[in-house]
Formats: C-alpha cells, sequence, structure tokens
C-alpha cells in the first residue's frame, strides 16, 4: 500500500535478492521515462527498494503520481 506524506507518494518493495530488485527498479525506470515523470528509487539492504513520488514542480502530489503510483504495481 502507498503511503501519503506531506508532499508524496511512498512505497516500499521487497525482493528475493538483488538482482530482482534491480530488475524492477529497471522496469520502474522504463515506465517514468514512457510518461517523462520520475520518481526518486533507493535501493536497500540489497533487496529492498523504496519509490518516492511527487511532483516536484507543484511540490506536492498530483494526478500525475496516483496514475504512476497504479503502473507501477502493476508490475508486481
Amino acid at each position: 500500500m502507498w503511503k501519503t506524506t506531506a508532499d508524496s507518494l511512498v512505497k516500499d518493495f521487497e525482493f528475493s535478492d538483488f538482482k530482482h530488485a534491480i530488475k524492477f527498479v529497471n522496469k520502474v525506470a522504463h515506465i517514468a521515462e514512457k510518461y517523462g515523470h520520475h520518481p526518486d528509487i533507493v535501493v536497500h539492504d540489497y533487496n529492498h527498494v523504496r519509490i518516492i513520488l511527487t511532483t516536484h514542480e507543484h511540490g506536492a502530489i498530483t494526478e500525475k503520481d496516483h496514475e504512476l503510483s497504479e503502473k507501477i504495481d502493476h508490475l508486481l
């Protein structure tokens, strides 16, 4: 489930290993490029990925963030 902060949507994902985490990150990057909306992505503890969505020019969550979060969820 995506968590809502004051200015972003955040979700943590866990994978079986580093290779699968990076494979997921690459899929997210492909979608982000396609839609021209780029999340912050953090890989930590080798198999955890945190995605942070915000519309930087607005300094807030917008429909773009909600749309991208749905597309990311469909990758799994």
